[in-house]
Formats: structure tokens, sequence, C-alpha cells
């Protein structure tokens, strides 16, 4: 990685990063490591089709396409093509980050009891890890073991989804407290509070009319 780059990116200059990378590839269209920041830059400023497109020109460039399937896969994944994804990261050593990503797509698709298979063998649990293991197990119906997951992340470092979540799972034991983390969701970022308060309630109305019919 080019750390004058990623310096003047961190910064907040992020045209300026991505045009000398631009021109780094212009100059050595065969390193990969570019394509790699490149990529990553774009992936952050939710230009995934740009960011698939260059890593889709470079496979043909570069000696050792395979360096570019983990980015090229969060691309793919990104843009919703989840089997397209899989079958790059298939290809791939199953380190952290690649079991990351798997479990993460397995999510998506549904496939929870694969997708905690592949959470559960990452050794570096962090708060993203935590985070997706409480997902998880929500999409399992296991409100207790996903409480305990977002429980786990240090205070600092939850997000508004991450409170909301807390909110899901606690409001059938502890109303209250249940508020409590919802305020605290509503706080940090109100748009998504709403939205996913939207989406909350479109869930449990459609779970309890199927009760109903039953």
């Amino acid at each position: 990685m080019n750390n004058k780059i990623e310096k003047l990116y961190n910064e907040g200059k992020v045209n300026q990063a991505i045009h000398l990378l631009i021109k780094k590839i212009d100059e050595k269209p065969q390193n990969v490591e570019n394509y790699l920041q490149l990529s990553t830059y774009l992936i952050e400023q939710g230009s995934a089709d740009q960011a698939q497109k260059l890593l889709e020109q470079a496979q043909h460039l570069v000696k050792k396409p395979r360096e570019l399937s983990y980015n090229l896969a969060v691309c793919y994944y990104m843009q919703g093509d989840f089997d397209k994804a899989l079958n790059l990261l298939d290809q791939i050593p199953n380190d952290d980050l690649t079991l990351y990503q798997k479990a993460l797509t397995y999510l998506k698709l549904g496939q929870s009891q694969k997708a905690l298979a592949y959470a559960l063998t990452i050794k570096k649990i962090d708060e993203r890890v935590q985070e997706l293991l409480g997902d998880i197990w929500l999409s399992m119906g296991e409100a207790k073991q996903a409480e305990q997951m977002y429980l786990a992340i240090p205070e600092d470092k939850r997000t508004a989804k991450v409170y909301f979540l807390l909110g899901v799972t606690t409001l059938e034991k502890d109303r209250d407290h249940a508020e409590k983390y919802f305020d605290q969701a509503k706080q940090m970022d109100i748009k998504y509070y709403h939205h996913a308060m939207n989406q909350y309630v479109s869930i449990m109305k459609m779970l309890n009319n199927k009760e109903k019919k039953k």
C-alpha cells in the first residue's frame, strides 16, 4: 500500500488520492497493490460497480489475478451478486477476512447454519465479528445468544444498528430496557432508526398473521 496516498485519503482528500492511484496504475499496470488500494477506496466511497470494473480489467493485466479475488468478491457481495461472491471466496485460502465475508454472504442467502459455521471458525473476534454472530443468531430466532453477542461489543464501538438490535432482543423480557436501547439508536442515527423500526414492525405483523392462520 502506498502510505503517502493513504495519508491523503485519510485526511479527506479522496479525489486527490484516487487520481494519484489511477496515475500509478497507468505507469505500472501490472502492480497488484495499486488496484487493491484503489478498489478499497472506491468500495468505501460506495462505488462498488466502478471497483468491480477496475478489478475485472486488472485480472487480465496482473501476474497473480487471484490476489484480486477478495476485493472483487466484496464488490459482487455489495451489489447483491452473492453466488458470484461465494464462487470467488471458495478459491482463496480461509483466513479470517475470507471467513467473515463467507459468513456474511451465506447470511444474506438465508443459509444461517452455514453462516454460523464459518463465523465460529474466525480466530480474531472483534466487534465486527461479534455483530455478525449476533445477526446470525438473531436470524435463527435465538434472541438470547444474539443479545449476548451484541452486549459483548464495547459501548464505544456500538452503532445505531447494534443498539436497535439490542432493543429487539430484549423487548420481550424487559420492555423498559429495550426502550432505552431504541432511544440510543434513535439519538445516534434517526434515519436508520425509522427505517429499521418500519422494517421491524412489518416483520412482526407478518409473523403475527402467520400465527393467527395456524
